[in-house]
């Protein structure tokens, strides 16, 4: 199948990066906004059901290679190589999701050496995070040497809290040290932003829900809180993470079972959240149909799951004094009744009626496209 054909310097070549997934897209200038001429992505990364699927602009499926990708770098060249089959030219541009950028950097910016420092420096802020988004930035220089690379931060949207929201109550040399609430999911809640326009309304909650999830309060556009912190792990449970956590749990098992930083991160990470309380199970699908066949765990995780989304969104009402719009993006947000008709129950007294719900597919690699196209001083 013949893809658009693109005009030439005008390719955005976008990846947002998983901890085992790659997705990615490449974008075309269009009358009013950005266009996908491919989009795709690289699943089970480093595991044997490993898959690669590349789509058209019409969604139509023009390649699924199923086999391990041993790495984010292998699937990055498996990627890079279908774009050359389909499209005869090299991106211009290659935008790149980081999840955070340290105390430092706190806007969306041009990769450059200094850069590249100031991400090494801030590793100890997101050690899963970091190392793997720096190898990839790097493959990506080696892949495509004419493209400009751009570095677009999750934590960037929340920048507009004010300090009651991202002070934390630690002693003030930590807050120097840049040990504060950062949120994150910031690129899927631009791109609801950017949906809404002009119709976005005074008070909003935005809830990301998959298998990292967490919700943000926003007035007049902007974030005023949102329920992640110094990391990804904080907040709401969600597939793997524990989210917040009694600062004793930790101080327990340190004591107790002598745990190291290492093997703490990991828990908190790829132990915890769903996959605990259900004995294993981190993905919503099979813990609704678990749940329908009267299994208690798969029950009590979902009901954990949600009752803690409803407390956040209840928090929120209260900060921003009532509320316009409520929406649900992320995978679980937008195609779980399940875990939306369990948050929901019961928020009528709120003044959260159906007329106020909406269901918003995020588009975080249209959003790093948009970002990069106005960077590179060719906005739409």
């Amino acid at each position: 199948m013949q893809v658009k054909l693109p005009r030439k310097d005008d390719l955005i070549f976008v990846l947002n990066s998983g901890s085992s997934s790659l997705k990615f897209g490449i974008y075309q200038r269009g009358a009013s906004d950005e266009e996908a001429l491919l989009t795709g992505s690289a699943d089970g990364i480093g595991h044997s059901n490993g898959a690669l699927h590349v789509r058209s602009s019409a969604g139509k499926l023009l390649l699924r290679r199923e086999g391990i990708l041993e790495s984010q770098n292998n699937a990055l060249a498996a990627v890079a190589e279908e774009i050359r089959k389909h499209i005869h030219a090299a991106p211009v541009a290659v935008g790149h999701r980081l999840v955070h950028g340290g105390p430092r950097l706190l806007t969306h910016q041009p990769v450059t050496p200094q850069v590249l420092d100031e991400l090494r420096s801030a590793t100890h802020f997101a050690p899963l995070h970091i190392p793997q988004a720096l190898s990839l930035i790097a493959a990506a220089q080696s892949l495509f040497p004419s493209a400009t690379q751009f570095a677009c931060f999750d934590d960037v949207f929340h920048q507009t809290m004010p300090e009651v929201a991202s002070h934390l109550p630690l002693p003030g040399r930590y807050h120097e040290a840049g040990v504060r609430r950062y949120g994150f999911h910031g690129l899927s809640y631009e791109s609801l932003v950017h949906h809404f326009g002009a119709k976005l309304p005074e008070r909003a909650i935005f809830a990301h829900l998959g298998n990292g999830a967490s919700l943000c309060a926003l007035q007049n556009s902007k974030s005023i809180d949102t329920t992640m912190g110094l990391t990804p792990t904080g907040g709401i449970p969600m597939g793997t993470r524990s989210g917040d956590l009694d600062p004793g749990v930790l101080v327990y098992l340190l004591r107790t079972e002598q745990l190291g930083a290492d093997e703490i991160e990991d828990l908190v990470n790829h132990q915890s959240g769903l996959f605990a309380l259900s004995s294993g199970e981190s993905d919503v699908k099979s813990l609704e149909d678990r749940a329908r066949s009267s299994d208690p765990e798969a029950t009590l995780a979902l009901n954990i799951f949600a009752i803690s989304v409803r407390k956040a969104i209840g928090a929120y009402v209260a900060l921003l004094g009532g509320v316009d719009l409520l929406v649900f993006t992320g995978g679980i947000g937008e195609h779980s009744n399940y875990v939306r008709s369990a948050v929901t129950s019961g928020l009528e007294f709120l003044g959260i009626t159906r007329d106020k719900i909406m269901i918003v597919p995020a588009e975080e690699e249209r959003q790093i496209a948009r970002h990069c196209r106005r960077m590179s001083g060719q906005s739409v």
